[in-house]
């Protein structure tokens, strides 16, 4: 069972609940998103209110294997992010947190009090543009993503030799070739 802190858990037990995103993009610069009206300081790092965040997915929880993803939508007036996809993004780190308000409207950004609601990495970024708003869709990876990869493996001498040039596993694997091979009792 997951263990909160006893204000996150205050929190928690209250009636209304408010939050903010906090949104950290490792690319080639590091950015630190909010969703909150002001600018948060959260584990040294100042998380800006103007970034022109757009949508962020709710957190889902599955109790099954699946490849859902993750979703962050950016307005990008400045091409910040359509510099940084151009230098390539995929694979690169994205992190997002929950930080809850307590009874005062005031954010918990304790570490102990953050939410960890989504770590993985860039899978499909895109830019849209239709003229009236310019936006980075960013689509994180699941956790998951690798159970559809699909490799092949050549089972032949060329094929061992691009992976090993010592390794004679494969030395008499050829077209047309013959084995006898005896069961049982000799």
């Amino acid at each position: 069972m997951r263990q909160f802190s006893a204000a996150l858990q205050t929190v928690l037990d209250s009636d209304v609940i408010e939050y903010a995103f906090l949104i950290k993009l490792s690319f080639n610069s590091n950015y630190y998103l909010t969703s909150n009206s002001y600018d948060v300081v959260y584990d040294g790092n100042t998380y800006t209110a103007n970034s022109g965040l757009y949508n962020v997915d709710s957190p889902k929880l599955s109790t099954v294997v699946d490849r859902e993803s993750y979703t962050i939508v950016v307005a990008d007036l400045a091409d910040q992010m359509l510099a940084e996809f151009k230098f390539n993004v995929i694979g690169k780190p994205v992190e997002v947190h929950l930080a809850l308000k307590d009874a005062n409207g005031d954010l918990l950004t304790a570490t102990t009090d953050v939410i960890n609601v989504y770590k993985g990495t860039v899978d499909k970024p895109s830019i849209s543009n239709d003229f009236d708003e310019k936006l980075a869709t960013l689509q994180g990876s699941s956790p998951m993503s690798d159970l559809d990869l699909v490799k092949s493996f050549i089972t032949s001498k060329d094929g061992m030799d691009q992976k090993s040039a010592t390794d004679t596993s494969f030395d008499e694997v050829y077209d047309s070739s013959e084995i006898t091979i005896k069961w049982g009792k000799v």
